[in-house]
């Protein structure tokens, strides 16, 4: 963050922007379908949308609208201007209007300007990306794998399951050994299974981290095709504690710090 400041940085972190390097280094089939990407929010009212789909700002993380029928009745919008959280509601929940005037929050902020001082995120264009709902095998929201690359060698797995309910976190060697560790939510009562799709989305964030010494690559395996989520050079803006701590030092190890560092 403080010594890294390549334009390839930026690429990875803008939703929009990325996508074309994903076509280029992995292929389109890789990526999720794109319904819009919009620079005035009040565009949404223009679209066309089907049944379920993602609204998400390009230039930040940890927000985004979910709009499916699988959503709890209850479930309703956030009222607060500039809302940046994940929210997952109902198609008659989700009016034009809401989603337009949460949109407009999003843009109206530059994201990444707390403690650690995200520069990368000032350097994306303040847009809008409607995106394709992924589901899994039983029509929910599929895991999420986020695989942790060091030159260009993937080291670790990280499994999100729960997201809109119970989250839990699980991580894993490449060869699928759970490890003794614990992330920013608990453990999975049971252990999850090794991915059908593993190897082909190893291949893929490696192919993905070539031009990087480090990278966090976010895939989705939906049981029909693997999809790249998002590419992160540093998850939670380097700031998210390992329990045991020891573990900071068995992720760090696999980090030869370049010279221009």
């Amino acid at each position: 963050m403080l010594r890294d400041h390549r334009t390839l940085v930026v690429t990875f972190a803008d939703k929009a922007a990325v996508r074309g390097y994903v076509a280029a280094v992995a292929g389109e089939r890789y990526l999720p379908r794109v319904y819009a990407i919009l620079d005035e929010p009040a565009a949404l009212a223009d679209i066309m949308l089907p049944a379920a789909y993602v609204v998400k700002p390009t230039h930040g993380s940890g927000a985004a609208i979910v709009v499916s029928e699988r959503a709890p009745r209850e479930a309703r919008l956030p009222t607060e201007t500039g809302s940046w959280v994940y929210s997952h509601v109902r198609p008659d929940a989700a009016p034009p209007a809401d989603l337009i005037r949460i949109a407009q929050g999003w843009t109206a902020q530059l994201y990444g300007q707390g403690p650690n001082r995200e520069w990368v995120y000032g350097q994306i264009p303040r847009r809008v990306i409607v995106e394709e709902l992924l589901t899994g095998g039983d029509g929910g929201v599929p895991d999420d794998y986020k695989f942790f690359v060091f030159h260009g060698a993937c080291a670790f797995v990280q499994v999100d399951q729960g997201r809109f309910g119970r989250r839990t976190q699980d991580f894993f060697t490449v060869d699928w050994q759970h490890l003794p560790l614990r992330g920013s939510a608990p453990c999975a009562h049971s252990e999850p299974a090794k991915p059908a799709r593993l190897a082909e989305m190893i291949e893929v964030a490696e192919k993905l981290s070539r031009e990087t010494d480090f990278l966090r690559v976010d895939l989705y395996d939906t049981g029909e095709r693997v999809v790249v989520g998002e590419l992160t050079s540093f998850p939670a803006g380097g700031d998210s504690p390992f329990d045991p701590e020891s573990f900071d030092l068995e992720f760090g190890r696999r980090w030869t710090v370049p010279r221009r560092y």
